[in-house]
């Protein structure tokens, strides 16, 4: 009888990366993938720990999986990833009806571990947070989209004070570029039209391996990929933004006009005290830099509000920042004071609802800069990938180069003949909303 797993994978892409390598291992190995947690003989959890909703969900979603021991078919749950890492010991302590711990350099001892949890046997183990499992090719990614994240390097140098990620991940390890051409290769044999690259830090790939930054490089030998439509940028911080960079992003026709920089802030002491290696000067020039050199550059930035020790005078300097430079899609997030890290033993703590005023305040401002960018591509026509339809609505839901997935906006396509999940299409654009486009297809030649 075939052994059934049900997988839960949560937090960030590059987490779902590692939970997609390991449902390749369980696909060969012959276990079936369910959906459906009441008939799963094991329960796999991926778990986040970066900030405390992040936790508080892993906690919560391994003691609703604890619960299929009981009331169902589950023989045993295993939990790994960045919480295993984080609270070991405590995991260990407190939760008896987890059967298998693995670190965050341990997912590839995910085999061994579930044949030993069916044999009754507890597994904990973990490994040097700096070890690298050999990579492994035949990921079992998500059939239902066009599009998959490629990981490019493992943990960060970078050490922001506020950030538990380089005691969890390790140091940055990037993987060769022979690994990564073979793997994209794979992914777009699958049907992968879009290749998103991932790291902590995308712009710091190769300098620990090859002892210099590497990035343009690897692009360019991707690109080189037949039938790979897209690559799309995420993690590029704003000092390793390099006019090779910039370059690469201009000529290079399948690399997507967008850009994800995480900036954080603007003002120089709050930057300083992030240990941020970017400046308000630094930060400015690379986004006129961008614009001047691509004009339609979409470029996507995360600011964090209510650091310890930010003045209203602080607060005040990135409200004008956001309303002056009118970033294409900001996500703005609270101050979590992460136990470990340096921040949270920072002075000048500031008050949850002082932190939710000053986010609130910038995301309206927000909002409105991104109705009216929206509403300046009426009438346009854009290429848009196909991701699925809407029966109730009877639309089909896709994203344009200005959208990653998960995390910006959709277009929403009106379309009288079938698409299917991948295709790229023309859409005019008939209506805009804060987030989202409204659009009709504009002819039936697609890629």
């Amino acid at each position: 009888m075939s052994i059934k797993i049900y997988y839960v994978s949560l937090g960030c892409d590059k987490n779902l990366v590692d939970s997609e390598v390991m449902l390749g291992m369980m696909n060969e190995e012959g276990y079936v993938i369910t959906s459906d947690e009441q008939a799963a003989d094991i329960i796999i959890v991926n778990t986040c720990s970066f900030i405390h909703d992040a936790k508080e969900e892993s906690i919560e979603t391994i003691l609703e999986m604890a619960q299929y021991k009981e009331t169902a078919n589950c023989k045993g749950l295993i939990v790994v990833g960045c919480l295993t890492e984080r609270y070991k010991e405590e995991l260990m302590a407190e939760m008896p009806e987890v059967d298998g711990i693995l670190g965050t350099s341990n997912y590839d001892e995910i085999i061994t571990t579930i044949k030993k949890v069916l044999e009754k046997e507890k597994v904990i183990s973990f490994k040097d947070i700096n070890y690298s499992p050999t990579a492994y090719m035949n990921r079992m990614s998500d059939t239902t989209t066009g599009y998959a994240y490629l990981k490019i390097a493992e943990g960060c140098n970078n050490n922001c004070t506020y950030c538990i990620i380089p005691q969890l991940r390790g140091n940055i390890r990037s993987r060769s570029m022979e690994s990564l051409i073979e793997e994209a290769k794979y992914l777009v044999k699958q049907g992968k039209k879009e290749l998103i690259l991932v790291a902590q830090d995308t712009t710091k790939y190769g300098i620990d391996l090859y002892k210099e930054k590497k990035l343009p490089e690897l692009i360019k030998a991707l690109c080189k990929i037949e039938d790979l439509e897209w690559i799309r940028l995420l993690y590029c911080y704003p000092e390793d933004i390099t006019d090779e960079l910039i370059e690469v992003i201009r000529t290079q026709r399948k690399v997507m006009n967008y850009i994800d920089i995480p900036i954080q802030h603007i003002n120089d002491d709050i930057l300083s005290s992030m240990a941020r290696r970017s400046n308000k000067k630094t930060i400015i020039g690379v986004l006129s830099r961008l614009r001047q050199q691509i004009p339609n550059i979409c470029i996507r930035s995360t600011l964090i509000v209510g650091f310890p020790g930010e003045t209203k005078e602080q607060f005040e300097e990135l409200r004008e920042f956001v309303q002056e430079y009118k970033i294409d899609r900001l996500g703005v997030f609270t101050y979590s004071l992460e136990e470990g890290t340096i921040a949270a033993t920072m002075e000048g703590q500031i008050k949850e609802s002082v932190k939710k005023a000053r986010k609130e305040e910038l995301m309206v401002i927000q909002q409105n800069i991104s109705h009216e960018k929206n509403k300046s591509l009426l009438g346009e026509t854009l290429d848009v990938m196909i991701e699925g339809y809407l029966p109730e609505e009877k639309v089909y839901c896709g994203r344009s180069y200005m959208d990653a997935p998960n995390v910006d906006g959709v277009v929403f396509v009106g379309c009288e003949f079938e698409l299917l999940t991948g295709q790229i299409v023309k859409v005019q654009v008939e209506e805009a909303s804060e987030y989202d486009l409204i659009g009709v297809i504009k002819d039936e030649h697609s890629k």
